[in-house]
């Protein structure tokens, strides 16, 4: 049996979908929630493997799973964009790996294939907050305006459905989601089409939306902002999406969305460094025990009530500089 293991973000369900559009196979599929990326150790205790895939889920958090099932002689194809650490070498791994700010998993595979659904590469993108190379990539394909807003909204709700505390939260189970989207070579037949999950999705990402007309900062200075977020299904959908809203606004500034969780104890932090100057990100989550991520884009876990000031001072000493 083939598995593959994919983060349940848009970057990670695009990736997924241009390889298995380019290159069919029978799977079973492994996922969850976007913060859910310890994924692979749910491949290693299965005993009928003969490869795997995996996309858009950091090495280094799933190193020893990996170490595993490459000394089990599995073949597997690793492609990503996070935090890796050093890459095992073995015959039977065979890495895409690139950690540079401007790139995510969709486009790593989109190269990969040479371009073969770039549309949908297009989408990942967009989805992933890689404005800039999503419309470099659009104007090369020759994209119309109207197309170009069409494929940023379906990135940007793709990515907005992996958002939650457990797959209860989510519109559409993001396996689901992708067995959904696996029948569209062409992701513009899902806007002609008024039944699509792209309308139903829509619906969802614009009644949350509504929510956050009353959130005010919780704190802001000239360098960064930082929103709370109550514990509502709601406010864990909307988080991240909402977190690349602030940055594309306010460019020059870090913004952090920090959610209640549900154990009402500790906080789902999302952090995005300025998009004028894309590092810092994971300095600050890195920080915390269960924090990590990219320098562009990184997120704390389970941040304690008792250290949101502490992460407010770490905000503040890294984007200061």
């Amino acid at each position: 049996m083939h598995y593959d293991v994919f983060n349940g973000d848009a970057d990670g369900i695009i990736a997924l979908l241009q390889l298995r559009l380019a290159e069919p196979k029978d799977s079973q599929l492994i996922t969850g929630v976007k913060r859910d990326i310890q994924l692979l150790s749910q491949v290693a205790e299965k005993t009928d493997i003969t490869s795997v895939t995996v996309l858009d889920i950091s090495l280094d958090k799933n190193r020893s799973a990996l170490i595993c099932l490459l000394e089990r002689g599995i073949p597997i194809f690793y492609c990503d964009h996070h935090q890796s650490g050093e890459i095992p070498q073995s015959p039977y791994l065979t890495s895409l790996i690139n950690l540079d700010s401007e790139t995510c998993t969709s486009l790593l595979i989109n190269q990969h294939l040479k371009g073969q659904f770039q549309t949908w590469a297009i989408a990942g993108a967009f989805g992933d907050n890689m404005t800039k190379r999503a419309l470099s990539l659009s104007s090369q394909s020759g994209l119309s305006e109207v197309q170009v807003s069409f494929l940023k909204e379906l990135g940007t709700l793709l990515n907005y459905n992996g958002y939650g505390a457990s797959l209860d939260d989510l519109h559409v189970a993001p396996a689901d989601l992708f067995q959904a989207l696996l029948p569209f070579p062409d992701p513009f037949v899902l806007q002609q089409d008024p039944n699509s999950i792209f309308y139903s999705l829509q619906s969802g990402y614009q009644a949350d939306f509504q929510q956050l007309q009353s959130i005010s900062p919780y704190q802001s200075s000239e360098y960064y902002q930082i929103y709370l977020l109550p514990n509502i299904a709601w406010a864990r959908r909307i988080s991240g999406v909402f977190g690349n809203q602030l940055a594309n606004q306010e460019p020059d500034k870090a913004c952090a969305v920090v959610t209640l969780n549900p154990d009402e104890s500790t906080y789902t932090v999302s952090v995005r460094a300025p998009l004028n100057r894309r590092e810092g990100a994971d300095e600050v989550c890195g920080q915390f025990e269960t924090g990590g991520g990219r320098r562009a884009a990184a997120g704390i876990n389970a941040l304690s009530l008792e250290d949101l000031e502490l992460f407010i001072q770490a905000m503040d000493k890294r984007f200061k500089s």
